[in-house]
């Protein structure tokens, strides 16, 4: 028996909701899934069609970058998410996809600032985006790289990664991540949407101010708050 059979069905599972909730087409995007006991992740092998995957061919890495558990190559990412496992501790699964909107707001280097409620609600605060990595990042190890610079850009903004689980890498896409693999698509497919609305407000009135303090700290505490009731107890 497969001692990450479960693990690769969380990961396969997880992966599966990208084509479900459009958030990609053919290979472009991926998911991981991370067992804190046994400090490894199963991920998406790289290039693989969506229609392709089964649990049998997620492929299993522990943090130091060695394969555990599989016989294809791992996601060409796959070094991005071992940096976000190592430096964000109470992560347990990230996704990455190239979903239209987000990856607009990352192309165009924006940070997404709360314009709206619905923002409000998933993360206080402006959805960070990374500046464009330099040179010589790309030519050490690009997707080492980017794990770094994303870690790099939530501590030089002093930003809390339990409460901003969400990133635009410049020019390239979004990584999201949660609790749990199928926490981290969740967030994929609320960032979408959050962009989706904000690239609207923008057009509509490109001149928009963020949405008032008060109703930020109102919609992010009555779901996440000491006093929150959203929701059913």
């Amino acid at each position: 028996m497969d001692i990450y059979e479960t693990l690769k069905e969380e990961a396969w599972e997880a992966n599966m909701e990208i084509p479900r909730l459009h958030l990609a087409i053919y290979t472009w995007g991926n998911v991981s899934a991370f067992d804190t006991q046994r400090a490894v992740f199963a991920i998406k092998p790289s290039g693989v069609p969506y229609d392709k995957l089964d649990a049998a061919s997620m492929v299993v890495v522990d943090l130091d970058g060695k394969t555990v558990s599989g016989s294809l190559n791992p996601s060409s990412d796959t070094e991005t998410h071992r940096v976000l496992y190592r430096e964000f501790p109470g992560i347990g699964g990230i996704t990455h996809t190239h979903s239209a909107y987000a990856a607009g707001w990352a192309q165009a280097g924006k940070s997404v600032p709360v314009f709206g409620t619905t923002h409000a609600d998933h993360g206080a605060e402006t959805i960070p985006c990374t500046p464009f990595m330099n040179a010589e990042a790309v030519r050490n190890n690009y997707e080492l790289e980017t794990g770094n610079l994303i870690v790099k850009t939530f501590r030089e903004a002093e930003k809390d990664p339990g409460n901003m689980p969400m990133v635009l890498v410049a020019g390239h896409g979004p990584f999201t991540w949660g609790k749990n693999a199928a926490q981290s698509v969740y967030h994929a497919a609320v960032l979408e949407e959050v962009c989706k609305m904000a690239l609207f407000t923008v057009t509509i009135n490109p001149a928009s101010p963020p949405l008032p303090e008060h109703l930020i700290r109102k919609h992010w505490e009555r779901k996440h708050g000491p006093n929150a009731y959203y929701g059913q107890k």
